[in-house]
């Protein structure tokens, strides 16, 4: 008889057996989905594994990372274009009827189509960036400018704040050479990073990073020591190679800082995804000082073979591994972007400038990890703790804001501006400009684990950590994403996918998935993933996906004398994880709340999310101000008429546009009558996302260019170097194009068109509001009858000289804000609904307080 290991040793073997599931599976499992023949043994994986890399002298990509990665897709999303249009994202059964009732959802469409009615905020023109000055008035005014510098009419590239290439009309740059000359260099490369410190009225000097500067000499230019050089505005220059915006006319924005706005809202994106899983999954970084010729190239192991190095990318493709693809990014992107080229950069920063130009207002970027996935996959430059990703992400954040405002003419002045609070955001958005709300979708949020079923952190870490993440900037935040976790259990991934993570869970957590069946007494949908093998494969005795039987039968026999249970045999389905909501999971609940961060329910396990909203709910109830977002379909349907009842934001993933207008139309009929109405589409973009496919050039009414985007800009089909996009044939390729595929849902939309257009360009107001209410903000007393004071006390309370956010602290939000216009509701006696209006200054101070 074999004797029981030790119990440290059980635990090393139960490891090195669960690593062998998860790199077994993925190393049979066929890009297309086909079945394995049979789980191989950890040392046969190890064997596999080392082979290839004896094989493999280019850089490669083992195959074990490349499955795990296109079935797990690094946190959370399976690429499963079947799921991208479904109302839920979350369950199996997103089919099941809709429980409200006709009389309800009727009521729910006649007040969305009334909000439509209101009159509308005044909008203005507001200038790309501060007027020109023919002589530069600091050190970054010159940043896109053309200039006369020594003799010479050169354009000057801001790389930084303050820091520029010298770009010549032949298309050279400006460079030092040898030990103090200068040439004119073909790229650009830190000998022609010049920094600009200023010396006197349009006097400057420019300084390397090595301390050369500058200089004349007879035969042109030198370096050595700092001289100053006059600069002039000229004419004669060539433009710098960039991404092209090709949209026409100024930005939006409000009258008053403090006006009700406009715009789409986006709150699920991944814009930093280019440093998760170690930094070397996604290619090419949303932004690079030497600009799109440099940024928007292909990964190395990409490049392998003439793009049949791309093992990952055919995989996510379901390609076979080798099939390959043209590399070269700009300025052809003969390939890539595309919708289903999922491992190359999708939000360069100039096609987000694009979508922001025509119509978007808040955007959510999601700092994100998978420590599983990141530990699996062999190339790597960072660390793989999710805390580590999460900072460096925000990091990343940072630079790229410093990097727009510098192409802007300084700090503050760029269109990208990250914000910490709803009222920042509302004045950012009325002066034109994109409102960037950082947020957080990891597995192991905060560093909280569960191994065994115990925490890997106490409350007073927990509280720690999640103060830290407010002081980096985190305002919205998910309680997993792909694996249990100290808060909540996951909702897991079905079929072959839910193998894997069911593997990775195991490896995250020390546990499989604890499914199953549903209780009768559950909404319909409301259920997590079907887990595989489950009673209802079986047929006949056999069950019905062989290459399962197989596997599993393979875990029992790895497993079966070293005590580690193999993943069950689930019941039939539907499956429910029976891991919800903890008690630490509350607590931090408390804690979000305390600081104010708007709690995102996508992933988690029914049980856990239905705990969470009941727990939201009671909170509400005793007076506590909560916030929740539903940032891309994956909850489950039962939730999101909760969810509005909350007085919270749902974003239905974007999917295809047919699709979206479909979720749509079913949202429409669970709003709730307390709150403003908006509506959001959540992209998933950068985060191994399925994006919305071209409906082709002969659908019915197909987009046609150029259009009108929000504000009256002027869109055209976007330029990427010598690549031109039309959404009708390309689809949503990268971001710029979801200012197309909005203007596709409205064709899609047919008569309903309009309606679609207006609730989407008030999603940016719903999502603010909603995070007001966050911030301690009263819902309007218009929609509230209850809330409504006399019209004496109101007067009192509107007292002369408050501003706009302690106005709203004493009688919360108004019904209506145009201009410098408040609008609410008060009552006296025989009259139950008197509308009152705040006036106040430019700047947002109370002035007086009239009836009507």
């Amino acid at each position: 008889m074999t004797p029981t290991p030790r119990p440290l040793h059980r635990i090393v073997t139960s490891l090195l057996a669960a690593g062998g599931l998860v790199a077994g599976a993925v190393l049979t499992a066929a890009p297309t989905g086909g079945g394995s023949a049979s789980l191989p043994t950890t040392y046969d994986a190890q064997a596999r594994a080392r082979a290839a890399a004896t094989a493999e002298r280019e850089p490669h990509v083992h195959q074990a990372g490349i499955a795990a990665t296109a079935a797990l897709d690094g946190h959370g999303h399976a690429h499963d274009p079947t799921t991208k249009n479904a109302l839920s994202r979350s369950g199996e059964a997103a089919a099941h009827p809709d429980r409200t009732t006709p009389r309800l959802r009727a009521a729910s469409l006649a007040r969305v189509r009334a909000q439509r009615t209101q009159r509308e905020p005044r909008l203005t023109r507001v200038p790309l960036r501060s007027k020109r000055r023919t002589v530069p008035e600091s050190v970054y005014a010159m940043a896109g400018g053309c200039y006369r510098l020594g003799g010479q009419s050169l354009t000057f590239r801001a790389t930084g704040l303050g820091t520029y290439l010298l770009h010549a009309p032949d298309r050279t740059f400006l460079a030092a050479s040898g030990a103090d000359g200068a040439t004119w260099a073909s790229n650009p490369s830190p000998l022609a990073d010049w920094t600009a410190r200023r010396t006197g009225r349009g006097r400057f000097t420019f300084t390397l990073a090595d301390g050369r500067s500058l200089r004349r000499t007879g035969t042109g230019f030198g370096t050595g020591t700092p001289q100053a050089f006059a600069l002039r505005r000229t004419t004669g220059c060539t433009p710098f190679p960039e991404v092209a915006t090709n949209v026409r006319g100024r930005p939006f924005g409000g009258v008053t800082s403090h006006q009700e706005v406009r715009g789409w809202v986006d709150p699920h994106v991944h814009g930093q995804t280019h440093e998760f899983l170690g930094g070397r999954v996604i290619c090419s970084p949303p932004f690079h000082r030497y600009g799109a010729p440099a940024a928007l190239v292909d990964c190395p192991d990409h490049r392998v073979a003439d793009g049949r190095g791309a093992l990952l990318e055919d995989a996510l493709a379901e390609r076979a591994p080798g099939t390959g693809h043209d590399p070269v990014g700009w300025p052809t992107f003969s390939y890539w972007p595309n919708p289903h080229s999922l491992t190359h950069q999708q939000v360069y920063y100039k096609w987000l400038e694009r979508s922001w130009r025509a119509g978007l207002r808040i955007h959510t970027s999601l700092l994100t990890e998978n420590h599983v996935l990141c530990t699996v996959y062999p190339l790597k430059k960072n660390s793989c703790d999710d805390r580590d990703a999460v900072r460096l992400q925000a990091q990343r954040m940072r630079e790229m804001q410093d990097y727009i405002d510098a192409q802007h003419g300084g700090p503050g002045r760029g269109w990208y501006r990250i914000v910490t609070d709803p009222f920042e955001a509302r004045r950012v958005i009325n002066q034109g400009k994109l409102a960037v709300v950082m947020g957080m979708e990891t597995s192991v949020p905060l560093g909280c684990n569960v191994q065994l079923g115990r925490p890997t952190c106490t409350e007073e870490q927990m509280l720690a950590e999640l103060a830290e993440m407010r002081r980096l900037g985190v305002s919205q935040m998910e309680l997993t994403n792909k694996f249990d976790n100290a808060f909540t259990g996951v909702a897991g991934d079905a079929g072959t996918t839910g193998t894997l993570t069911n593997g990775a869970n195991f490896l995250s957590t020390g546990s499989f998935l604890r499914m199953r069946t549903c209780p009768s007494t559950n909404a319909p949908g409301a259920e997590d993933r079907l887990q595989s093998p489950n009673l209802g494969d079986l047929t006949g005795g056999q069950p019905s996906t062989p290459e399962q039987d197989a596997i599993f039968g393979a875990i029992w026999k790895l497993f079966g004398d070293v005590g580690v249970q193999p993943a069950p045999l689930y019941p039939a389905g539907p499956h429910c994880n029976q891991l919800g909501l903890s008690p630490l999971g509350e607590k931090l609940l408390s804690a979000m709340i305390d600081q104010r961060i708007l709690v995102d329910p996508d992933h988690m396990s029914v049980a856990g999310r239905t705990a969470a909203l009941d727990y939201l709910e009671r909170q509400q109830a005793a007076g506590r101000p909560v916030g929740v977002v539903s940032s891309h379909s994956w909850s489950t349907p039962d939730a999101y008429p909760r969810i509005y009842r909350l007085g919270g934001f749902v974003a239905p993933y974007a999917g295809d546009s047919t699709g979206f207008v479909e979720k749509w139309r079913q949202h429409l009929g669970w709003t709730d009558r307390r709150y403003y109405f908006g509506f959001g589409f959540g992209s998933d973009m950068n985060g191994f996302g399925a994006q919305g496919d071209p409906r082709g050039a002969d659908a019915p009414a197909p987009v046609t260019y150029p259009f009108t985007g929000l504000g009256g800009v002027t869109v055209d089909r976007q330029r990427s170097g010598e690549r031109v996009f039309d959404i009708n044939t390309d689809g949503v390729a990268h971001y710029g194009l979801y200012a197309d595929w909005v203007e596709d849902a409205q064709h899609v939309a047919g008569p309903d068109g309009a309606a679609l257009g207006a609730d989407l360009a008030r999603g940016a107001e719903a999502y603010l509001q909603t995070w007001e209410r966050a911030w301690g903000l009263a819902p309007d007393s218009c929609r509230n009858p209850g809330l409504r004071r006399s019209v004496r006390a109101f007067t009192r309370a509107a007292e002369p000289g408050l501003r706009a956010r302690a106005l709203m602290r004493r009688v919360g939000q108004p019904w209506q804000r145009l201009g410098r216009e408040f609008t609410y509701c008060a009552e006296e006696p025989g009259r139950k609904r008197v509308l009152m209006t705040v006036e106040l200054s430019r700047t947002g101070t109370v002035t007086g307080v009239r009836r009507g």
